[in-house]
Formats: C-alpha cells, sequence, structure tokens
C-alpha cells in the first residue's frame, strides 16, 4: 500500500509521488544512475553510502531481491526515486520483494514522480542534496532540511563503512565463469591484502577466481600491519565520499608503492593519485551506471563498464615522468586509469568486477595476478 511521499531539493524544486518502503525520512546528495538492471546490487554498494540514488530505468522491483545479489550485508542507499515501483517479484530467483527488503531496513521509497524531469535538472544543476519524506507534507520546510545537510566535498563517508576488523575471503569462484574468464589458479596460492574503503562482495569473488586469498583490512590499517602480512599484493578499494579527507590512509598507502604490487579502483584510483602527488575534485554529477565508455589508450580498445563515483583525479596534477594514463572516458575525457612507469602499481576509475554490470574489464584481475607473479 503506498502513501504520499515528497521529494525537496536545496534549489527549491520538490516533486510529490507515491511512497514505498519504509514510512521514513532520508537525506542524502541526489545522484542518478543509468542501468537497466541490477538494482539490488546498487541498493547494497557501499560507495552510495550518503546518497539517494535515482534510477532512470523507469520499471524497477519486478524480479525482487535474492540473498545471492547483495554486495554487502546491508543496503547503503539512503534513498531510492523511481518512476514505477512494481508489487510483484517474479523471478524463480526471488526470496523477497524489493520494497520489503528496503522497507526492513528503514530506507524510502518515492515513485510516482517524473524521473526524466529530475535527472535532467540534475543534469543541467549538479548533484543537489535532498530530503525523501513522508512524514513532512510542507515541501518548503524539507527543502530548508536539505540546506542544512553537509556538502558531499570534505565528507570522510569511506572510514565508516570500512570493516572494523580485518577477515579473511577466499569464495566465490563462479560455477560457470563467463568465456574468456581466466582459469583459476590453485586457491590460496596467491595472498591478496584489500583495503576496505567500501568493497563489495564480488570484487572478492573475481580475487578468489584467480586463486587468491584475501585478507580484508580496515581503511586505517597501517602500511607496516599490511606489509607483516606478507601479502603478495596489496588491492585499494572502491567506497562513498571524498578522498581529500583520508589523508592518513593516502599516507599509509603511499609508503607501500614500490615495495608490493598494487591494484586500485574507483575510490582507490584516487587515493594512489593522491599517495603519488596528484589532487582529485567534485565532478558536476558524477559517473554512476553499467554503460559508461571507457578507451584503453594502451589497446587502443573501448570498454564498456560499471561506475560509482562523484570525484576524479586532475591529469595535470600528476607527473607524467613518474606516471603513465592508461583509460580515458569518452563521454567528458575524465581519467579512468593510470598505472606507474617503474613501480608495480596500476588502477582504474570504474567497477571492473562488475555488480551489476559488463565483463568487459575483468581482464585486470589477470593483470593484477601477472604483477604478483612477476614480483
Amino acid at each position: 500500500m503506498s502513501f504520499e511521499t515528497i521529494l525537496a531539493l536545496e534549489d527549491g524544486r520538490y516533486f510529490r509521488g507515491r511512497g514505498a518502503g519504509a514510512r521514513a525520512e532520508a537525506s542524502g546528495e541526489v545522484v542518478f544512475n543509468t542501468g537497466l538492471t541490477g538494482y539490488q546490487e546498487i541498493f547494497t554498494d557501499p560507495s552510495y553510502s550518503g546518497q539517494i540514488v535515482v534510477l532512470t530505468y523507469p520499471h524497477i522491483g519486478n524480479y525482487g531481491t535474492n540473498a545471492e545479489d547483495s554486495e554487502s550485508t546491508q543496503p547503503y542507499i539512503e534513498g531510492l526515486v523511481v518512476r514505477e515501483f512494481s508489487q510483484v517479484a517474479s523471478n524463480w530467483r526471488s526470496d523477497e520483494r524489493a520494497d520489503d527488503f528496503l522497507a526492513k531496513r528503514g530506507i524510502p521509497i518515492i515513485a510516482e514522480i517524473d524521473t526524466r524531469a529530475l535527472v535532467r535538472h540534475i543534469r543541467e544543476q549538479g548533484s543537489l542534496r535532498g530530503v525523501i519524506s513522508s512524514r513532512e507534507s510542507d515541501p518548503r520546510k524539507l527543502v530548508e532540511r536539505a540546506r542544512r545537510i553537509p556538502k558531499m566535498a570534505g565528507q570522510d563517508l569511506a572510514t565508516g563503512v570500512s570493516t572494523a576488523q580485518a577477515y579473511s575471503w577466499s569464495d566465490g569462484v563462479e560455477p560457470c565463469p563467463p568465456a574468456g574468464t581466466p582459469a583459476p589458479e590453485t586457491p590460496g596460492k596467491y595472498h591478496v591484502a584489500a583495503y576496505d574503503f567500501g568493497i563489495k562482495r564480488n570484487i572478492l569473488r573475481r580475487l578468489a577466481a584467480f586463486g587468491a586469498r584475501v585478507t580484508v583490512v580496515p581503511a586505517g590499517t597501517s602500511a607496516a600491519d599490511v606489509l607483516a602480512l606478507k601479502p603478495d599484493g596489496v588491492f585499494v578499494s572502491n567506497g562513498p565520499g571524498d578522498p581529500q579527507p583520508l589523508r592518513g590512509p593516502t599516507a599509509e598507502i603511499r609508503k607501500l608503492v614500490g615495495r608490493t604490487p598494487i591494484f586500485g579502483i574507483c575510490l582507490g584510483l584516487q587515493v594512489l593519485g593522491q599517495a603519488l602527488g596528484g589532487k582529485t575534485y567534485k565532478l558536476k554529477f558524477g559517473h554512476h551506471g553499467c554503460n559508461h565508455p571507457v578507451l584503453n589508450t594502451l589497446t587502443n580498445k573501448v570498454e564498456i563498464t560499471s561506475q560509482n563515483h562523484g570525484f576524479a583525479l586532475d591529469p595535470d596534477s600528476l607527473d607524467a615522468a613518474e606516471i603513465e594514463l592508461t583509460h580515458v572516458n569518452l563521454n567528458d575525457r575524465t581519467v579512468e586509469g593510470f598505472r606507474s612507469r617503474k613501480d608495480p602499481l596500476f588502477c582504474v576509475q570504474y567497477h571492473p568486477e562488475a555488480a551489476p554490470g559488463p565483463h568487459d574489464s575483468r581482464y585486470l584481475f589477470a593483470e593484477f595476478r601477472g604483477l604478483m607473479e612477476r614480483a
């Protein structure tokens, strides 16, 4: 049963719709995701902490949710905005309706609004702070609340979603891997220490698929403690928020450069870029979706990629004698990947584990394995 709900933005614009999920009020930066499917993975991606997500695909919830498709132990989106939310879940894998899945975790949904108009507004104005509420009927009050929300720039959200204690992971080899997936090695052949800034389960599965035993460590783990694990390589994960406040983790990861192979993705690229002297900046409305074209400048091939970030690395801030840019976004020419010219280190701005998304970039895990073998 739906109920009246309002989405109010900091610039004064608001939308009235019908509510689902939790009868609650939630706030955050409003961003849009252009993926056609994979909504449960989006709900549970820790990189969405602090954000209300608008899904541009018009019909959401029709295949329900299941225990296998969650990318973490809980949803991390603050709220959800859709054109139409299905009250029917029809799929053999479904064990819970999507609105029930979010309602149990206190996350509100607003549906039956013009999401095309909302997305166009965000594209023109940039990402905006907003509030979803089924409790307050006066949109002017909600607009004022939206204006009091902390801006995303300057927020350290990664530390808040990181694991509190280190843990091991060795499961997740797919029973029927896609064609072209590297053959799995002997389980436990490699030991990878993975910094958790908001790591997703499918990243861990992909590392395990080539024989890695993974030790996931908190965001604040020192370089000395990581080296004490005697890893064959270090992985630096995706995560939410602004990379600039992560000065402590950046300083520790800087100490690892040259001492062990390093592979970073998403926020991990930004942290590694900062560790090598680069600077980051906030994008107008970010990259969120599983259909972003990226040119690999080393192979001259285009990859369709899964992305979720609101900040980018300034290429002019990098030392070209030390760093080689390897990937570029074909929509806006932003940096999508680089590698060190002298140390075993490379990273990409997107999510090569692709959950959800295409498998074009899974070769990067094989490249990481190659770095560890040569080291």
